[in-house]
């Protein structure tokens, strides 16, 4: 119960993470805030400043505060900020809005995941990661779909109202369910920065942190942009958003594939091949193939990005022991937020001066290519093995001081 209610907790993060997509478009033209689409892209970036400040910090305050109040603390937060987005009366103040419920949204999953962590059998960890994190597609492609009917209707500020259920029925859930826990340190080893950023850990800190950023790019540029650039290439507010149910589907399906595959193949090489996948569908949607084509790539993009993030997690919270798990997870996902901060921000400005649609997937591409490289890179030097093998050689030199 405690792994399903974390779930449902990253079913609210992700619905809330892509909500700002499915209502651009209306912000733009129908708010009556004077956004353009560059100052669109700096809003939608905001949400993301947030969720690196919140990545960060819940990671570190996870691991020695405990995981289930940092948990509910988050998801209060990003619940009523993004509540409150729907009253916004312009757009300076729905940006501090999104800013603020930003830091709920990025301190869930490093918290939420580093709980389910530590609940089931380390042989789980790996598909328990990647289902887990099926919860942000799916709940990206909620929006998409309550966004279809509810918009033309209602408006766009209905799809912040939605985030009330999780106050109302999740969090309850949260502290009826969920138990607290904190891992104990080693000797010699408290949980912080500083013991994560130093030998045997420094290198694959750094590689699983800029593989986070570039993977993170790619899967939150998409997923404020490619509403409105479908519609930019002739296709109206409905279809535009059934591209994005397709590139969420994709996740999820991503996230079932991904969950065997890294357990039969490991998760740093099932990784390396899923951004490889995603990289490849999205220059083939360069070529402005035809219509069916778009859909079966955007699938293969959602499979291949969100794939690559969730193998990313599961890797990571292998690779560390308990007491520094939350801070590790915290350290990728919040250094990763920096691609996802600047993704809506060089969408929106590749379209200012005019370089086109098109210009945007070759970005999201290249960032997915380069998230294969990186990975590639932590396959040949830091696979699970090796670093356990320097912990234990670390431990064993504390305990011989």
């Amino acid at each position: 119960m405690a792994v399903l209610v974390c779930w449902l907790l990253v079913v609210f993060d992700g619905y809330d993470l892509i909500v700002y997509g499915t209502v651009q478009s209306s912000l733009i033209n129908d708010a009556g805030w004077g956004l353009s689409k560059a100052t669109a892209g700096t809003v939608g970036s905001l949400a993301f400043a947030g969720m690196m400040i919140g990545a960060v910090f819940a990671g570190r305050m996870a691991d020695s505060w405990g995981r289930r109040r940092t948990i509910l603390g988050c998801a209060i937060v990003f619940s009523v900020f993004t509540v409150l987005c729907a009253f916004s009366p312009n757009a300076a103040i729905f940006g501090i809005l999104r800013l603020l419920a930003g830091i709920g949204l990025g301190g869930l999953v490093p918290s939420a995941n580093a709980l389910a962590a530590e609940l089931v059998p380390e042989r789980w960890r790996s598909t328990v990661a990647t289902l887990m994190m099926s919860g942000v597609p799916l709940g990206g492609t909620i929006a998409a779909l309550v966004g279809i009917p509810m918009i033309p209707a209602f408006g766009w500020q209905a799809m912040f109202l939605v985030a009330i259920i999780a106050l109302i029925v999740v969090v309850p859930l949260g502290l009826k369910f969920l138990p607290e826990t904190k891992a104990a340190a080693k000797a010699g080893e408290r949980p912080g920065f500083g013991s994560l950023l130093r030998a045997p850990y420094l290198g694959a800190s750094i590689l699983f942190a800029l593989a986070t950023l570039a993977t993170l790019f790619a899967w939150y540029g998409l997923g404020t942009w490619l509403p409105n650039l479908m519609q930019l290439a002739g296709y109206n507010l409905g279809s535009a958003l059934t591209f994005a149910v397709a590139l969420n589907l994709g996740a999820i399906a991503g996230s079932i594939i991904t969950a065997w595959a890294g357990d039969r193949f490991g998760a740093i090489r099932t990784g390396t091949a899923a951004a490889a996948v995603a990289a490849v569908a999205l220059a083939v949607i360069i070529s402005g193939p035809p219509v069916g084509v778009v859909y079966a790539m955007l699938v293969l993009a959602g499979v291949g990005t969100h794939g690559t993030q969730c193998l990313i997690i599961a890797a990571v919270a292998s690779h560390y022991p308990g007491h520094l798990r939350g801070t590790a997870l915290g350290w990728a996902l919040g250094v990763g937020r920096i691609g996802a901060v600047i993704a809506p921000q060089v969408g929106g400005l590749l379209l200012a001066v005019g370089l086109g649609v098109g210009s945007n997937f070759l970005a999201f591409a290249g960032a997915a290519a380069v998230a294969a490289i990186l990975l590639a890179l932590v396959a040949s030097r830091y696979q699970r093995g090796q670093l356990a093998r320097q912990e234990s050689s670390t431990t064993i030199n504390t305990i011989g001081n």
